[in-house]
């Protein structure tokens, strides 16, 4: 019978001879129909007594087994980031499992196997699981079916949480983004409000005196230049200083009240002495304090109004942004801006950037640059690589995104200067469910997405090249529609 091994408490292991096991074997569903001769080709396998609870194979773990429930039933689950597991499948008496690491090549098992109730269980070591294969025609179209199944509905979850994954990027990136602007527009609104008082307060003062023509000609000279634009030319820093001192101290040698508060609102707009020397050389003290505490009032909304002008085109930049990398599938073909859709991508992606300092370096040169397209399909395939570009990146490093032309095809480059790809990982990276994530953490279809996107979607081609402080994929996409 072999010896018996005490691995756990709750798990008892012991070699058994196949003909020992045979008529338990054949009334599973498995080997239902298999010739016992068959099953004498394999001369031992395990059986394997678990306890309600015991825990089969960890994630993470090298044992590769194809299992047979005799009795009672499993549960395999899916172990998350946080450190929980999710349920993901059940077996019951006269189920096999395990086929699909043993048939995709895999060399660890992604999930946690338990058992649910006391149970009795076959278990076949890699090379006889092969032997089984050969030798049982039966048995080996039910373990085919299963393994095709499994793998389908692991694809279509796993896809799902790509997809969520994408939607959680996308998520992030518009509240980041959406809170800058947001606030800003805020502030200006609250600040704006006060302005309006203020300035409806000093208005009042004013109109209680006859005015000269004199006196209203500078006030509309003034109220014009308040009234012309929301950008004024830049200064540096000790320009600006140096300017609201001058200010500051000439307003407040002519007694102008508020004279240092409001010095920088009227740098900020571009007036200078000479422009507000008319109000001071027709108007009195009080009544130049006043004047020019209303023309501060009018300038200071005038930007206020400009900053929430500019903070709501920033929420409709990326609102476009977003429809943009999230356009109906369904819709008809369109051409599309290949600049216009990466561009997009980065303002989605934003926050990231910013978080670790990473510079963005574009060389936009594809002439032209627009394909034919519906969907968000190339969205998707440029947040995948820039998203992947930033991860691995080093803080304070720096991305680069070009595009070129080439004959009949359309080219996009995204570089990175980060640790780079090794050598023995390269081949493997376009394949399915490949990462190099650590487990629960990704699902190995990012870039298998990307692939197929670029050469099933748009028949165009896509390469990576990749050594240390240097990996850059590349995408061809063709300048005509594939037919």
């Amino acid at each position: 019978m072999g010896t018996t091994n005490q691995v756990a408490e709750r798990l008892q292991i012991e070699s058994v001879a196949i003909g020992d096991l045979a008529p338990a074997l054949l009334k599973t569903r498995i080997f239902a129909g298999t010739n016992l001769e068959s099953l004498h080709r394999i001369q031992h396998a395990e059986r394997i007594a678990a306890k309600a609870g015991a825990v089969l194979v960890e994630p993470g773990q090298d044992w590769l087994y194809y299992w047979v429930i005799l009795q009672g039933s499993g549960q395999a689950e899916r172990p998350e980031p946080d450190g929980s597991f999710t349920l993901i499948g059940k077996a019951s008496r006269g189920e096999g499992f395990g086929e699909v690491p043993l048939l995709t090549g895999r060399q660890q098992s992604p999930l946690r196997i338990s058992a649910t109730d006391d149970s009795v269980l076959a278990r076949f070591a890699a090379q006889d699981f092969w032997e089984l294969m050969a030798c049982c025609p039966e048995a080996r179209r039910r373990i085919l079916a299963d393994g095709a199944q499994r793998i389908q509905a692991y694809q279509v979850e796993a896809l799902h949480r790509e997809k969520l994954v994408s939607l959680g990027t996308l998520a992030a990136g518009l509240m980041h983004e959406l809170h800058n602007p947001g606030s800003a527009a805020k502030r200006a609104a609250a600040q704006l409000r006060e302005n309006l008082m203020r300035l409806q307060e000093v208005s009042l003062r004013i109109t209680d005196k006859q005015k000269t023509p004199e006196q209203l000609k500078c006030m509309k000279d003034l109220l014009a230049h308040a009234l012309h634009g929301c950008h004024q030319p830049a200064m540096s820093t000790l320009e600006q200083a140096d300017a609201e001192e001058a200010m500051g101290e000439f307003l407040s040698s002519a007694g102008v009240e508020n004279a240092f508060t409001l010095a920088p609102t009227l740098v900020a707009e571009g007036v200078d002495r000479e422009e507000i020397a008319c109000a001071q050389q027709h108007f009195d003290k009080p009544m130049f304090s006043d004047a020019l505490n209303w023309f501060g009032a009018l300038v200071s909304s005038v930007s206020l109004v400009c900053a929430i002008e500019e903070s709501i085109g920033r929420i409709s930049e990326l609102v476009m942004a977003v429809k943009k990398f999230a356009y109906d599938e369904k819709a008809p073909s369109k051409e599309l801006d290949i600049h216009d859709s990466l561009q997009s991508t980065l303002t989605i992606l934003g926050h990231k950037l910013r978080i670790k300092q990473i510079q963005v370096e574009k060389r936009f040169a594809a002439s032209p640059s627009k394909i034919q397209t519906r969907g968000h399909a190339l969205s998707q395939v440029w947040t995948n690589l820039i998203d992947n570009a930033i991860d691995a990146s080093p803080e304070g490093g720096k991305i680069e995104i070009s595009t070129w032309s080439e004959p009949d095809w359309l080219v996009v480059c995204v570089g990175d200067h980060g640790a780079g790809i090794p050598s023995d990982v390269l081949p493997r990276i376009f394949e399915a469910f490949f990462t190099t994530k650590p487990q629960g953490s990704g699902t190995g279809l990012g870039l298998e997405i990307v692939s197929r996107i670029v050469t099933q979607k748009f028949g165009g081609k896509i390469e990576v090249e990749s050594k240390p402080g240097d990996t850059r994929f590349i995408v061809r996409l063709p300048l005509a529609p594939p037919k």
